[in-house]
C-alpha cells in the first residue's frame, strides 16, 4: 500500500492555499551504473562532457562511483548499483548554450545521438556509457504551473 494514499483530498495534495515550499531547489541527481564504472564515468563526464571532478565524502568513497559539479553548482553523481540495469525512461536533463556545438562535439567523437524539438525546445537524447539515457536541452524547458494560485 502506498504511504500517500489517504492524503489526497478531492483528487488533489491538501495543502495550504498559500504555503511557501520547502523545497529551496535541486542539490544532486544521481545516474546509476555498474561496478567498475569509474574509468568510463570519468572518460565520459569528465573528459567528453567537460564536468569537473568533486572529492566524495570519505564515507561514501568505498561505494565506489563518481561525482561531478555542473556549472550552476548542482552535481551529478555517478552511484555503483548492484544488478544495474540502463535506464530507458527516466533521466537527466543538462542545459547546453549552443546545441549545435554540442551535436558537432558528439560527431567527432562518435557519441551517437538522436535531435527532436518535441518539447518546444531544441535537445538531443544519448546514452552514457553504461547505457543510461541523457538529455541535453538548449536553453530550458518552459515551466509553467498547472495551479498558478500556488
Amino acid at each position: 500500500m502506498s504511504p500517500w494514499k489517504g492524503r489526497l483530498w478531492g483528487g488533489r495534495w491538501a495543502y495550504a492555499p498559500h504555503m511557501t515550499s520547502l523545497i529551496s531547489g535541486l542539490d544532486h541527481v544521481q545516474v546509476e551504473a555498474p561496478a567498475g564504472c569509474e574509468a568510463d564515468a570519468r572518460a565520459f563526464f569528465g573528459e567528453f562532457l567537460g564536468l569537473p571532478e568533486l572529492a566524495k565524502p570519505g564515507a561514501l568513497r568505498s561505494r565506489g562511483g563518481v561525482w561531478f559539479g555542473l556549472p550552476d553548482g548542482r552535481q551529478l553523481h555517478v552511484g555503483v548499483t548492484p544488478d544495474f540495469v540502463p535506464r530507458e525512461k527516466g533521466h537527466p536533463a543538462l542545459r547546453c548554450a549552443d546545441l549545435a556545438a554540442f551535436r558537432a562535439r558528439c560527431g567527432a567523437h562518435g557519441v551517437p545521438f538522436r535531435a527532436d524539438e518535441e518539447a518546444g525546445v531544441p535537445r538531443v537524447f544519448l546514452r552514457d556509457p553504461f547505457g543510461n539515457r541523457l538529455e541535453v536541452v538548449q536553453g530550458a524547458h518552459e515551466s509553467v504551473p498547472t495551479d498558478p494560485a500556488r
